[in-house]
């Protein structure tokens, strides 16, 4: 008998890639579908607030245009200052989320791409001509990096500003126990490939064999390519990044 909208994930497990203490939006859709969230947090977020950080920020804040990777980086970057907009400035967020975090703290104006990813990000149109332009990026060491190679490959000056750093931590114990105990495939609610990476690296064999049987909803082409390339083999790729959108790319194939 065919599952109702509300019920197609009953009795599925969601795998969350999420930063410790980041899983809360990822959980209530899917327990809006039926399904558990299962956390496997590869890290946590620790803001900077240091005098190099501030300064960098101020800086970066300064530029013609302003770029933010994460609501993170918002809630960072809040932290140290507050955000306010300068005249003639274009303020940039990689998605939703993050531009909705910009709002929140008193940018009323965000440019932000549909394709919710650093591609997306990188056609906006205020992004295209930027040579000689200066640009503050506002994220983390790592991750979205290629937002950083592709603006400097069209002649923009980078003002970056680290105002958080991914600190690893290790699956809990009570987590890989649940893990290998699944008795059905769960999906892996996937939205960061360096996430990826990084829990991959921690598993235990038994609990990384376990992973990667899962289904995947991934938030982009090529984070569906990366899935692959690691060794999963059933994926399929939700409109975006936002909980409900890979929650509905599971629901859509769960008969």
């Amino acid at each position: 008998m065919p599952r109702t909208p509300g019920h197609r994930l009953q009795g599925c497990h969601v795998v969350s890639l999420r930063p410790v203490g980041d899983h809360e939006a990822l959980r209530r859709a899917a327990a809006r579908e039926g399904a558990r969230l299962l956390a496997l947090s590869p890290w946590r977020i620790e803001p900077r607030d240091d005098a190099t950080t501030r300064d960098q920020l101020r800086k970066a804040l300064q530029a013609s245009r302003v770029v933010f990777t994460s609501p993170s980086a918002v809630r960072a970057a809040l932290a140290l200052r507050p955000l306010r907009t300068r005249r003639g400035q274009l303020w940039c967020a990689v998605g939703d989320g993050t531009a909705l975090a910009l709002r929140r703290a008193g940018i009323a104006r965000v440019e932000a791409p549909r394709r919710m990813d650093s591609e997306g990000l990188l056609d906006l149109p205020v992004l295209t001509d930027v040579r000689g332009t200066d640009i503050g990026l506002i994220t983390a060491p790592g991750g979205r990096d290629r937002i950083a190679a592709g603006l400097l490959g069209r002649g923009a000056r980078i003002l970056r500003a680290d105002v958080y750093a991914r600190v690893p931590v290790a699956p809990s114990t009570a987590a890989l126990a649940r893990l290998r105990a699944l008795r059905r495939r769960p999906w892996l609610a996937l939205s960061s490939g360096q996430a990826l990476h990084q829990i991959l690296a921690q598993l235990p064999a038994a609990a990384c064999d376990r992973l990667l049987r899962a289904r995947v909803a991934a938030a982009s082409t090529r984070l569906a390519a990366l899935a692959r390339e690691a060794g999963f083999d059933d994926i399929r790729v939700a409109a975006s990044a936002r909980p409900r959108d890979l929650i509905a790319a599971m629901a859509g194939t769960t008969g």
